[in-house]
C-alpha cells in the first residue's frame, strides 16, 4: 500500500479543524484556563504511550494555549505588522 501524499485539500482541512478547535476554546474557556488546557495538552501529548493519550495532542494543546500568548497567535493569524519595515 502506498503512503497517501498530503495535498492542499488535506492541508485545508487541517487549518479549518485548528480554527474550529481554537473559536471553540476562546468562546468557552476563560482566558487562564485555555492556557492551562493547552499545557495538559502537551502534557499528554508526551505521554503518547498510554492507550487514548497520543503525539496529535501535542498540536492541539498549543494551538489552545496560543490563545493566551499574543505573538504566537498573531502568528497563527498571518499578522505581519509586527515585523519591521525593510526586512
Amino acid at each position: 500500500m502506498k503512503p497517501r501524499k498530503r495535498t492542499a485539500s488535506t492541508m485545508g482541512r487541517v487549518r479549518h479543524a485548528r480554527r474550529r478547535l481554537q473559536v471553540w476554546a476562546r468562546r468557552h474557556l476563560p482566558p487562564g484556563a485555555r492556557l492551562i488546557v493547552g499545557l495538559l495538552f502537551i502534557a499528554g501529548g508526551v505521554l503518547a504511550f498510554l492507550p487514548v493519550l497520543g503525539v496529535w495532542m501535542i498540536p492541539v494543546g498549543l494551538a489552545i494555549a496560543a490563545l493566551d500568548v499574543v505573538p504566537v497567535w498573531k502568528r497563527l493569524r498571518g499578522d505581519r505588522k509586527d515585523r519591521r519595515r525593510g526586512s
